[in-house]
């Protein structure tokens, strides 16, 4: 029998607000300052099906504009809906295009909502003996599940896709066939579409309803049989919304649509179309991938042979991705080797009386602290470039570095490169400091584009339409087998590390004009560039660790954990892993019962993160020593365990990276390890931080420190005279402003009010909601919102210059420091209010 053929059909907007929302925190911009998170989301979904499922047949289905027949029925429907943000309604032509791209089928009918369409293709290609994959992460389709209809829930998190049949559907729900979903939804409601449902209830008792009646109909048909004389009281009151909300529930298979076997097969994509689509989205990463293995679904050869090959197959030869950038092959240009010390000496005198040059170093690796110098480039002129190869004795290359010392430590010649940073902490250990003025292609890009990428290959092929030579095509790929910069044979080592210098020196030709259109240059040569050094320095000195203390420490916290792990299994009554989310959710909420409704995730397992833990802690004690188990377990293993094993064995310290261009609000971060996350709230974080130690006798570690520095800004900022009255007298901040806000003497201030104050004065600058801050403080929402409106009587000046700030964004897309560095804000004028009041936070 030959085996089923599948057909897959795309909830297109479902998968579009799903990709949108996953990156809304991070988004993906391209240079053109376009949001490509939804695009870039669902290319790589319906990347993801066409090569994993292989389906024979696929179309995408999109809702129509404007309302649908169940407005009619109910104008309400869907009325509380936040408008869709611009950013995805700009990235719906795209996606069409790339749909197109890869020659699949688009459906809309109006009047209709894509569950509708896709509800009535998978009934009608039921008929043809097809099975249908609905791919959403919309619950809602579950009634449609049937033997050859299942819905495809898409990849999430690390996660695999799910597919749910009849069993899965009935095991989510709670009930018995797939086509009781639509009483579930009628019972319980639907907030997100605004489907009433039944006032009070909820999923639980929508469960037990239809376990005992079986539909709606029968239950308010039967409802004198409801024993809950409350619960009975609730049906026959809302028995018209119950039946209303099941006809919105209920996902209409009689849609005027057809399904076309034939328009829904698979086709060979339209390699040129992709290119060009992947080339203005600037997907580099998702055309090489794609494009790689677009082949032909079949050739004669393939006929003759009875083999059919598939949209993604191995069989047959890959068509390459064209393109049309500039490369080395195409671009004239003229890189020589300088091989002996004539050449270097001619070299020297050259940039010795230039007035700027650009350089790049190539190395055995990407630690300055443990690996080496394999060779440099440089270039002062377009298309131009000379390379200087190192020898493997680090006694003879130091030798080589010296000849260049003078030119380096000239304060007179402007040095141009791409992360400088890299390079100066290179030839730190060869003995050369780098001075002079600097020029940072990197952060220069990242002043202009703060929440773009600054790789120079991405910069290259922006900016100068230029693909420069992959690294991997001389060392290979990450992994075991790759090979150092030494195995790579010089003539081609020069090319490559030629192009570097000289595309940075044109990237930094572009830039430096950009900066100026932006009044950025102060920002950039008075802070940004002056800070290079410094990190450089602070990288290369690193901190000393006491390691054998922590060794120590490791031990005492192993030995806690173990009893705490042995108190939670006595308390449980029954041996578990208490580092499994799924046992630990089982064990609190199935054999404890320590809540009656507890919450579950997406997956379906009962939550059991710390936010969750903490709420319910006075409910048992085995709450508060899980959270102490997993507190310990992470330090242990975070820190405790992993920061010796970080020690640099050529200096006996550990060397974080500082990174200037990774947050967009200019703030420096730390990686490798990460020295700004060592905790310090509790005691057993305290005992890190002891670890961190002077290297010897003859230093010591100071600690600076600004006191309330964001108060101090906002006040000096708005101009609030009370607030900077309470400065100046050196007054407590908080104290000052418990006192204002409940309108008492400062001397009447209790420990509880001026921490409310606190969480008042920090919360308010960042935009905290009355919700929040009753979250936050323990207190009632009603309280949370008085102390805030007091606070704004008192501080009004404060509330001026927010608004002002809001202003100012609304109108120019972007607010500016001091020194103007800007933090650009898209979204500040949507029309959708959450992402909106995102952008708002920010602007602050």
């Amino acid at each position: 029998m030959p085996e089923q053929k599948k057909l897959f059909l795309l909830d297109a907007y479902a998968l579009i607000y799903r990709a949108y929302y996953a990156l809304n925190r991070n988004p993906r911009v391209n240079s053109k300052g376009l949001n490509t998170s939804a695009i870039l989301g669902f290319a790589n979904s319906l990347y993801e099906v066409l090569n994993n499922e292989k389906p024979d047949y696929i179309g995408v289905v999109f809702d129509p504009k404007g309302l649908t027949f169940r407005s009619e029925i109910y104008p309400e429907y869907k009325a509380n809906r936040e408008k869709t943000p611009e950013d995805i309604s700009l990235s719906i032509p795209y996606i069409k295009q790339l749909i197109e791209a890869f020659n699949i089928p688009v459906v809309l009918v109006d009047n209709y909502e894509a569950d509708d369409v896709i509800g009535t293709l998978a009934k009608q290609a039921e008929k043809e003996n097809l099975l249908t994959y609905m791919m959403t992460p919309d619950k809602d389709f579950g009634q449609l599940v049937s033997e050859n209809i299942k819905m495809y829930k898409p990849a999430r998190n690390g996660n695999k896709a799910e597919i749910w049949g009849v069993a899965e559907v009935c095991e989510k729900f709670g009930i018995e066939r797939p086509e009781q979903v639509i009483d579930f939804l009628g019972l319980s409601g639907d907030a997100s579409d605004n489907i009433p449902g039944i006032a009070g209830v909820g999923p639980v008792t929508a469960k037990k309803l239809i376990a005992q009646f079986g539909s709606i109909e029968a239950i308010v048909e039967r409802s004198d049989e409801i024993k809950n004389p409350k619960l009975r009281e609730k049906v026959e009151k809302d028995k018209e919304n119950a039946l209303l909300s099941k006809k919105l529930a209920t996902i209409d298979i009689h849609v005027p649509v057809n399904f076309d076997l034939k328009s829904f097969e698979i086709q060979e994509p339209n390699a040129e179309a992709l290119k060009e689509i992947t080339m203005e989205l600037e997907f580099r990463t998702f055309a090489s991938r794609v494009l790689q293995q677009v082949v032909p679904i079949s050739s004669e050869a393939d006929q003759t042979e009875g083999v059919q090959t598939d949209l993604f197959s191995s069989v047959g030869l890959d068509i390459p991705a064209q393109s049309d950038y500039k490369t080395l092959e195409t671009q004239d240009h003229n890189y020589e080797l300088v091989d002996n010390q004539e050449k270097r000496k001619e070299l020297i005198n050259t940039l010795a009386s230039s007035m700027a040059f650009c350089f790049d170093t190539e190395t055995t690796g990407l630690d300055p602290n443990t690996d080496e110098l394999v060779g440099m480039s440089f270039s002062y002129g377009h298309n131009s470039g000379l390379y200087v190869h190192l020898p493997n004795n680090f006694a003879d290359a130091e030798a080589i570095m010296k000849e260049f010392k003078a030119v380096f430590e000239d304060e007179n010649i402007s040095k141009i490169g791409q992360n400088l940073k890299f390079d100066i902490s290179f030839l730190k250990w060869y003995g050369v400091e780098v001075k002079g003025h600097l020029f940072d292609t990197m952060i220069a890009h990242y002043l202009l584009q703060p929440d773009g990428r600054h790789g120079m290959d991405v910069l290259a092929e922006n900016y100068l339409n230029y693909k420069p030579m992959p690294i991997d095509s001389l060392i290979g790929k990450k992994g075991k087998s790759q090979k150092s910069m030494r195995d790579v044979p010089v003539d081609l080592l020069k090319e490559y590390a030629c192009e570097d210098a000289d595309i940075t020196l044109q990237l930094k030709d572009i830039f430096e004009p950009k900066l100026n259109e932006a009044g950025l240059l102060d920002l950039f040569n008075e802070i940004e560039i002056p800070l290079i050094p410094v990190l450089s320095s602070m990288e290369s000195e690193g901190v000393n660790l006491d390691s054998k203390a922590l060794n120590i420490f490791s031990v005492e916290l192993g030995d806690e954990i173990v009893k705490l792990n042995d108190q939670i299994q006595e308390m449980a009554g029954v041996q578990f892993n208490v580092s499994s989310p799924k046992q630990l959710g089982e064990i609190l909420f199935v054999r404890m019962k320590i809540v009656d409704k507890a919450k579950k995730t997406k997956s379906g397992q009962y939550s059991t993160g710390e936010d969750v833990l903490a709420k319910m802690e006075h409910k048992h004690p085995i709450i508060r020593a899980i959270l102490d188990y997993r507190s310990l377990t992470k330090l242990k293993s975070t820190y405790v365990d992993a920061l010796p094993l970080l020690v640099n064995p050529r200096t006996g310290r550990i060397h974080t990276s500082y990174n200037q261009t990774v947050a967009a609000t200019g703030r420096l971060s730390s990686t490798n390890p990460n020295l700004q996350n060592i905790p310090i709230r509790n005691e057993k974080g305290r005992e890190i931080r002891k670890a961190f130690v002077p290297r010897s006798d003859d230093y010591i570690l100071f600690a600076a420190d600004y006191s309330q520095i964001e108060l101090r800004i906002i006040a000096s900022m708005s101009g609030d005279k009370a607030m900077m009255q309470a400065f100046h007298e050196g007054v407590d901040i908080h104290t000052a402003t418990a006192a204002k806000v409940y309108n008492i003497n400062i001397e009447d201030v209790t420990t509880e009010m001026r921490r409310n104050a606190k969480g008042v004065n920090f919360g308010i600058i960042y935009g905290i909601s009355a919700f929040g801050l009753s979250e936050n403080l323990g207190i009632s929402r009603k309280d949370a919102a008085e102390i805030i409106d007091n606070y704004f009587a008192n501080y009004p000046a404060i509330k001026t210059f927010m608004e002002k700030t809001i202003a100012f964004a609304k109108k120019n897309g972007y607010v500016e420091t001091i020194k103007g560095r800007r933090r650009y804000l898209k979204d500040i004028n949507s029309a959708n209010g959450i992402v909106r009041a995102f952008a708002e936070r920010n602007a602050i």
